[in-house]
């Protein structure tokens, strides 16, 4: 950790932590810090260790169930723990350690107690996602004390919410899921408990939508919170102790983050289709901007409409997504179109800036980005609709978006191009081997052969909650992998791409079907970026795919 002082002047280092700081919470006196930081390794090389690099690495022994994960690599017994960091003396002190995760710490308003997120209800932490809210008094030697008990995936960390108490330190607001089987596709929401346990209350329980980022009001009468609906995600706020919810940003629009200020004035961070993030006030209904960061850039170059589109799907149902059109588009003139896949699955294409579609959009492509089912957005059942179920109706739904320009005479139904990351680049690996429209295709980070991804990937937990053992149940595995055994129904041109140290969907994956088609002799290409994870961090490593893929797609839909 590094402290900077906001008046100017050189950054300085305060923290030692050998494993790293994943996290950190400021108390409420500003004198300590509650910092999340990984165990040390004890292999790993010092700083004034020289000769350490060069002495040969002892073997890995892993004896967990949950055994590798992206960027960290494989998990051996090392967790991430809490500690007490005084700033004054630059010490910290343990406050919990075992087997053990914690994240998202938390300060009570008296600075006594610190809530945070952990699993410790099962034999394994490792084999559920039972994250609950827990306390723990700021002194070491004290210890934890569970305030959530239920079975539900309480206060994930993924989601970045820590527990927020009320400023009377009586209640924590936190986010409740759903049943720990339906893994991601549970809609979380806002749920406020008493801080010394008790039964827990959604604030707003009829609204099935999620629900991020809760937090009290100065005079903590009101929650705030961050609410996903359909493309958008808006600013929301409802009395803590229940009642009628109010909508405080609303339209076409992204906000992302948000702070309160004690005398309950209000800024967000704001986007839409054509404006980049700033931080904007809040007067009552009006977002005032206070930042102009990329006010000079727009100024200087040309962006494409983004329209809102409705389609139907193959069983008539509705779907919904955007579509980019080119920054000079004609009328009465048909374009080469993309699909665009989002990952996730649990995700949407909502109505921010986005960089990647306001490019294909400048070199002259129609972009659609549908949400199928299995993106979030539009409640539980809408999102859960694919469970272990994977490219069957959410691959009818992302047709309906390319049926729909073509239908709009915006698309020429002879130039279409398919596209995705991680599972957007699954989707399309199970689009283009039931469609033979698109001429060419881009599969990143995607997998096809699901017993492949067993043991081989990090998602273990969730391969069981949906699928279930392999042996047990190798026909669902058999029939989800229809890309990779029946590769030669696919006769679209595809690049695939991943990065060689990926464990979210391992380069083999990738591998298995560039080879699948080269053997059938496709039209075929693999990139491997070195030493890059599941998502690319290397600037020229991102410059150079974004330029692969428009080269491809100019290829072959634009001889």
């Amino acid at each position: 950790m590094w402290l900077l002082n906001r008046n100017g002047g050189e950054a300085e280092r305060i923290s030692d932590f050998k494993g790293g700081v994943e996290d950190f919470a400021w108390s409420p006196d500003s004198k300590r810090l509650a910092v999340i930081a990984s165990d040390p390794d004890p292999e790993a090389c010092g700083e004034k260790d020289k000769d350490c690099e060069e002495k040969t690495p002892k073997p890995i022994v892993i004896t967990r169930y949950y055994f590798k994960e992206d960027i960290d690599g494989y998990k051996t017994a090392l967790r991430e723990h809490l500690y007490l960091f005084d700033l004054a003396t630059r010490k910290a002190e343990p406050l919990l350690s075992g087997q053990y995760d914690e994240a998202l710490p938390s300060w009570s308003p008296d600075g006594k107690s610190i809530a945070f997120c952990s699993k410790r209800t099962g034999p394994d932490p490792d084999r559920d996602d039972n994250w609950d809210v827990y306390v723990v008094a700021a002194q070491p030697g004290a210890g934890p004390r569970a305030v959530t008990t239920t079975d539900t995936n309480d206060c994930d960390p993924s989601w970045d919410s820590p527990p927020a108490w009320s400023p009377d330190g009586k209640s924590i607001a936190y986010l409740q899921g759903g049943p720990m089987k339906l893994i991601y596709y549970a809609t979380y929401q806002v749920a406020v408990i008493p801080a010394a346990g008790g039964t827990p209350r959604l604030l707003a329980p009829k609204l099935d939508r999620m629900m991020t980022r809760p937090r009290f009001s100065a005079d903590g009468q009101t929650l705030y919170f961050l609410l996903e609906d359909d493309r958008n995600i808006h600013l929301a706020k409802a009395p803590a102790a229940g009642g009628t919810l109010q909508r405080l940003v609303t339209g076409s629009r992204v906000v992302s983050d948000y702070a309160l200020a004690p005398n309950g004035r209000v800024t967000v961070l704001n986007s839409t289709p054509t404006e980049p993030y700033e931080v904007f006030a809040l007067d009552g209904a009006n977002l005032r901007p206070l930042s102009r960061q990329n006010q000079d850039w727009l100024a200087q170059v040309k962006l494409g409409a983004t329209e809102g589109i409705s389609a139907k799907s193959k069983d008539g149902t509705v779907v919904n997504g955007l579509v980019v059109r080119p920054p000079d588009v004609q009328a009465g003139r048909k374009y080469p179109a993309l699909l665009n896949i989002h990952g996730g699955p649990v995700g949407q294409f909502q109505n921010e800036f986005d960089i990647e579609l306001q490019i294909f959009a400048a070199q002259g492509y129609v972009v659609v980005a549908m949400n199928p089912r299995g993106s979030s957005g539009r409640g539980e059942e809408f999102c859960k609709a694919i469970y272990a179920d994977w490219g069957n109706k959410d691959a009818q739904d992302v047709l309906a978006g390319i049926d729909y320009v073509v239908a709009q005479g915006l698309a020429d139904p002879a130039r279409l191009g398919v596209f995705g990351w991680s599972y957007g680049g699954i989707l399309t690996n199970y689009v283009i081997s039931q469609d033979t429209r698109f001429k060419a295709a881009v599969s990143g980070a995607s997998i096809s052969n699901i017993l492949a991804g067993f043991g081989t990937d990090m998602y273990v937990r969730e391969y069981e909650f949906e699928l279930g053992p392999p042996w047990k149940n190798t026909d669902v595995y058999l029939r989800l992998s229809s890309p990779f055994l029946h590769a030669d129904r696919i006769v679209t041109p595809t690049l695939f791409m991943c990065g060689s140290q990926d464990f979210n969907v391992p380069l083999l994956n990738s591998e298995q079907m560039y080879q699948a088609l080269r053997s059938l002799g496709r039209d075929t290409q693999l990139v491997i970026y070195p030493n890059q994870y599941h998502g690319l961090r290397k600037p020229s490593y991102l410059t150079d795919r974004m330029e692969r893929h428009i080269a491809w797609f100019a290829g072959h839909l634009k001889p």
